[in-house]
């Protein structure tokens, strides 16, 4: 059985790298890589597929784990500049595929591991990115 909790938060992020030219970067990245940043409205949501529990009729508590997204995800990422503010992404690029897979960490380590998880991260309502672990 899986369940879904969805959140959302806002940041802004640059894709950049330090070792090209101005010139690389954007042909790479395009607007992405604006040396002054831009925003998202990220939309996550984290999959959590495990047995029901007998006594409770839940996979897992949802209050639980919007819990654990409020203050492991909303709370460190909502209303920052990934670049500058977290230290997460200091020296890794905060793509979507990037922030997926530290969003994916970091909820790892809050959950039981009779669950399995996967995160889905919205980019835009035309980009996303899905990831398991694997």
């Amino acid at each position: 059985m899986k369940v879904c909790r969805r959140i959302t938060f806002n940041s802004a992020h640059r894709l950049f790298n330090s070792h090209w030219s101005d010139e690389k970067n954007l042909e790479v990245f395009g607007k992405c890589s604006n040396p002054n940043f831009h925003g998202h409205n990220y939309v996550l949501e984290t999959w959590i597929d495990g047995p029901i529990d007998q006594e409770t009729g839940y996979v897992i508590d949802l209050k639980k784990l919007k819990d654990i997204l409020n203050d492991e995800i909303s709370e460190r990422f909502d209303h920052r500049n990934l670049n500058l503010d977290c230290p997460e992404f200091a020296e890794l690029k905060p793509s979507a595929e990037n922030i997926a897979v530290v969003i994916w960490n970091i909820l790892r380590s809050k959950l039981e591991t009779k669950f399995s998880l996967s995160v889905k991260l919205w980019e835009t309502e035309n980009n996303v990115v899905e990831y398991n672990g694997i």
